[in-house]
């Protein structure tokens, strides 16, 4: 075979202009190409449609294996069942983590989900907030048995297909009152259900299990003053909150304050710890032995409970019933609190006013 082949054999024009092309072995004349051009045409137009699909397959199957994983982790804990099924109710995939500080429409999926599974976040505005922050805390406890130190505040797109699996929320306890509340200090979350179902479910900050001693501010009529007036007495106590079985027996609207700090709309069950509104509920127990709640589940918490409803407080270790209804820790008056010394102010000399004739003006002469 002659391997000197010509120039005007492979030039530019001679070789690309033909009506039919080599590749790989398989000929193809001008109709197949063209074809071929509208296949990959047709495959452009759908291809945003053919990536939407794969996302969704994707979190089709993460919520499939988080459900399986989830259904064990929740064996332990008698509130949760979720529906057993391989078809998750997921409706429109999440494709970003949504942290604190973030917008958008799919936070307002997130906060309405929520909301329908009766975990308070809060204004569904669209904005991904602290209330929404500590709604999905109590998700994370309660739902996915995440230990509270754990806890992030984000919803994944694995939290997203959780969220959106049959979850039913069921009491501990038959109570002999149609309402009550159930307060869980190991997962930190408090439920209020009525006639079985959840009313609201709420991540709380309960008694921090610590001595302390502080001067303290108390509003008439609450425990220690029995005056008109807010007086200020030095206290030391112990940060407990009792588990057991209680009721709630009082209640005030508004800011009060106590031996055991500032409350919002408290609502007592025993003796002066009460469930009450506070604007700090961190992860961790802070309180002197109230649950404190969100300001934002404060503000109707008193209109959905009432004088006489049962209140069960578990603390993973045994039954309420084992405890009874115990008193809480009694304070008593701190040691070493002394009030802050009048001050009395200096004594000046005493002045006498003297006249000079003849003088327009009053002169005050110092005596001795």
């Amino acid at each position: 075979m002659d391997d000197n082949f010509s120039d005007d054999e492979f030039s530019d024009d001679n070789f690309f202009d033909q009506d039919e092309f080599f590749d790989e072995g398989v000929l193809f004349d001008d109709d197949d190409l063209d074809q071929l051009q509208s296949q990959q045409s047709l495959y452009d137009r759908w291809r945003p449609a053919i990536a939407a699909m794969a996302v969704l397959l994707t979190v089709v199957a993460i919520s499939v294996v988080v459900n399986g994983d989830n259904t064990e982790s929740n064996a332990n804990n008698p509130n949760v069942i979720t529906e057993s099924t391989n078809v998750p109710l997921v409706t429109v995939p999440l494709t970003r983590t949504i942290k604190p500080g973030m917008k958008g429409d799919d936070v307002l999926r997130v906060q309405q989900r929520l909301a329908a599974l009766h975990f308070d976040p809060g204004p569904q505005d669209s904005v991904f907030g602290q209330n929404t922050v500590q709604a999905v805390w109590a998700f994370e406890k309660l739902v996915m048995s995440t230990p509270r130190e754990r806890a992030t505040g984000v919803v994944t797109p694995s939290t997203w297909a959780i969220m959106q699996s049959d979850i039913q929320i069921k009491p501990r306890r038959d109570a002999d009152t149609a309402t009550h509340v159930e307060v869980y200090l190991p997962e930190q979350v408090l439920i209020v259900f009525k006639d079985g179902i959840p009313v609201v479910i709420t991540h709380i900050s309960s008694g921090s299990n610590e001595k302390w001693c502080e001067e303290v501010t108390i509003s008439p009529g609450e425990d220690g003053n029995s005056t008109d007036a807010e007086i200020k007495r030095g206290i030391c106590g112990e940060a407990i909150t009792p588990p057991g079985i209680f009721y709630f027996y009082n209640r005030h609207q508004g800011m009060r304050e106590s031996k055991l700090g500032t409350m919002y709309n408290p609502v007592y069950f025993n003796y002066n710890v009460a469930i009450h509104g506070a604007i700090l509920v961190p992860l961790k127990p802070a309180s002197h032995g109230c649950v404190r709640i969100p300001m934002s589940v404060a503000r109707y918490f008193q209109a959905i409970v009432a004088y006489g409803d049962r209140v069960y407080v578990f603390d993973g270790v045994k039954e309420p019933e084992e405890y009874g209804s115990p008193v809480p820790p009694f304070d008593k008056p701190d040691p070493d609190y002394t009030t802050l010394p009048t001050v009395v102010p200096t004594t000046l000399p005493k002045s006498t006013a003297t006249t000079i004739a003849g003088a327009p003006t009053t002169v005050a002469v110092s005596t001795p």
